[in-house]
């Protein structure tokens, strides 16, 4: 069984060639277009190891989201990687503060994104695949 992976963004084209990358490795992806529905998939699926959050969306920001995250028990610890374009200094500044785990900057590469992913879900992957520990 594949670790679970969350992808937010508000521009599809880019969460669906995330998925599609992620998909070929092996992870199991969840895709939201807005904070709302990232937030109701995370209660949905409780398994998820990671985030890859869009700061900049109408509506509910990633900002917005990451912080109901980190207020809610079950996600406080979760990892997640911003993904955002360059030139956003408060809201990164903010992101940090509200302890993400990495900020990448858009464009990035696919290749070095899937590794940071594959880093951040080691531990889940390892669980998932030891039936000793479920």
């Amino acid at each position: 069984m594949g670790v679970s992976v969350l992808i937010v963004d508000d521009e599809p084209h880019i969460g669906r060639i995330i998925r599609t990358r992620l998909e070929q490795d092996g992870f199991i992806v969840y895709l939201a277009e807005q904070g709302q529905e990232a937030l109701a998939i995370l209660h949905q699926h409780p398994s998820i190891a990671l985030v890859l959050l869009d700061l900049m969306m109408p509506g509910m920001s990633g900002i917005d989201v990451l912080r109901v995250m980190r207020a809610d028990v079950r996600w406080a610890t979760l990892p997640c990687i911003v993904l955002t374009a360059a030139g956003q200094d408060a809201q990164l500044r903010e992101a940090e503060a509200l302890g993400v785990s990495e900020i990448m900057t858009k464009p990035f590469s696919p290749r070095r994104l899937l590794s940071r992913v594959q880093a951040y879900t080691a531990p889940a992957a390892a669980l998932s695949a030891d039936p000793s520990q479920c």
